[in-house]
């Protein structure tokens, strides 16, 4: 038997040969079709696929572009995977790995949204959605406890939480007003009591897996390093990129077109995207379905469980919403229902993670001038203790209109609420996966509405 011990072989492994871009791009493509399990799983994924099992970077660089990707609004696994593509072979290298960790999810969601909106009143389809819906109030209750727990590390913050809720169930105020209140608040406790907005997110480790090809003292490519002209042609191109299908939009459906206003709102709906994308859902609800009314509060619920049960990032839940509201109200011509919704959907993508690979491929160079982990978040602890209010919010939301379906002077609907309940535990108290508890929710819910029929 070997007295070597486990790390110090893995520390005499030599670096992995170069890998080419070739060799990236299938790469980041079958990681498209394979991240299932939100960002934490995704994540998790992407450290056993890049740093354990390939060495293409080491786990303290891996760890310190991912506390760069949490500060951000959107979402931090694709944008990981951005920064990573990004690091190795430089922009088109970002934009292949950000690009293909959307693309699998987009054409998938714009079949299944299809398949929802022609075939959904079939017994088979609504009985598996009645199952689906309660398993995604008990999701989102499932959000609300895994951000909480990590988040809400004092009385200040469990302030902030409760004064977030109450100020979105009671009053109804805008997400984005919560989320720059939260914001100011963050600034100011950093500054005068430092000790009440402590850093969460993730640590550096220790952990070595063998000399890796971004290694912790491997020199910072020079692609990779602060120019400021590099800095100016970028946000150039990244103006343009945006101005020219905006302008195009404007020009042919005017300001008030629904694509132009579904462009504009998911622009701004991809800057209040902190916390991750249950964060930015009540606000995709208050514009989609109170302000626009593209679609309906059960349609939203059901736009979220497809959302959950597809590989790529949760807030592409956004492709749903408008490939929805064009399919309904076709934008292309009432013999262009389909065509409209795709469209709708590709540029709503567009739209909403052009801000990601902005923010990565021009604050890359600023977070590889340190390798220190990044340490003044008070603001972002803030905004994440707001968010935990607000998605306690959206939660009840959920409930009322599943357990619910008729309104309070309806009758309470008992089997989605047995269905809610043994999800939810499912979900907090054995820890089962996301995926297997909406398949068995969605069986659950197929046989008792057969059981009605």
């Amino acid at each position: 038997m070997s007295d070597i011990a486990p790390q110090a072989v893995h520390d005499n492994l030599p670096p992995p040969a170069a890998v080419s871009l070739l060799e990236a791009f299938w790469f980041w493509l079958k990681l498209g079709f394979i991240s299932f399990g939100g960002p934490a799983g995704q994540i998790s994924i992407m450290h056993q696929e890049l740093v354990e099992r390939r060495r293409w970077i080491s786990e303290r660089r891996f760890l310190h572009a991912l506390n760069y990707c949490m500060l951000l609004p959107g979402p931090e696994a694709q944008q990981l995977a951005t920064y990573i593509g990004w690091l190795m072979h430089r922009t088109w290298g970002g934009v292949i790995a950000g690009v293909l960790f959307v693309l699998p999810s987009l054409f998938i969601l714009i079949g299944l949204s299809w398949l929802y909106i022609a075939f959904g009143d079939v017994p088979l389809v609504a009985g598996l959605f009645y199952g689906i819906k309660p398993a995604v109030t008990a999701i989102v209750v499932q959000a609300a406890q895994r951000i909480g727990s990590r988040a809400l590390q004092n009385n200040w913050l469990w302030a902030i939480a409760a004064a977030s809720f109450v100020a979105i169930f009671a009053f109804n105020l805008p997400f984005p007003l919560i989320v720059l209140a939260a914001a100011l608040i963050g600034f100011l406790g950093g500054h005068l009591a430092p000790e009440h907005f402590a850093v969460g997110g993730h640590g550096v480790a220790n952990h070595s897996y063998g000399a890796a090809l971004i290694d912790d003292d491997t020199p910072t490519p020079e692609h990779a390093r602060f120019r400021g002209s590099r800095l100016a042609l970028l946000l150039g191109v990244g103006a343009l990129l945006w101005l020219l299908p905006m302008g195009i939009l404007l020009g042919t459906f005017g300001w008030q077109g629904t694509l132009t206003q579904m462009a504009w709102f998911f622009t701004k709906a991809a800057l209040l995207t902190f916390g991750g994308a249950y964060a930015v859902l009540p606000y995709v609800y208050q514009g989609a379905v109170e302000q626009h009314g593209w679609l309906t509060p059960t349609q939203m619920i059901d736009g979220l469980a497809l959302g959950e049960t597809t590989p790529g990032p949760l807030i592409m839940v956004v492709a749903f919403v408008a490939f929805t509201g064009a399919y309904l109200q076709p934008v292309l011509g009432p013999n262009q229902a389909l065509l409209s919704g795709a469209l709708a959907a590709a540029l709503v993508t567009w739209f909403t993670f052009l801000p990601s690979f902005l923010l990565i491929l021009a604050g890359g160079p600023l977070v590889e001038s340190t390798h220190n982990e990044l340490k003044f978040t008070a603001p972002l602890t803030a905004i994440t203790a707001a968010v935990v209010g607000v998605i306690l919010n959206l939660a009840l939301f959920f409930a009322y209109h599943v357990l619910w379906p008729a309104g309070f002077a309806g009758r309470f609907d008992w089997a989605s609420a047995l269905i809610a309940l043994a999800a939810a535990v499912a979900l907090l108290y054995f820890k089962r996966g996301v995926i297997q508890v909406l398949a068995l929710s969605a069986l659950a819910g197929l046989a008792v509405y057969l059981l009605r029929v």
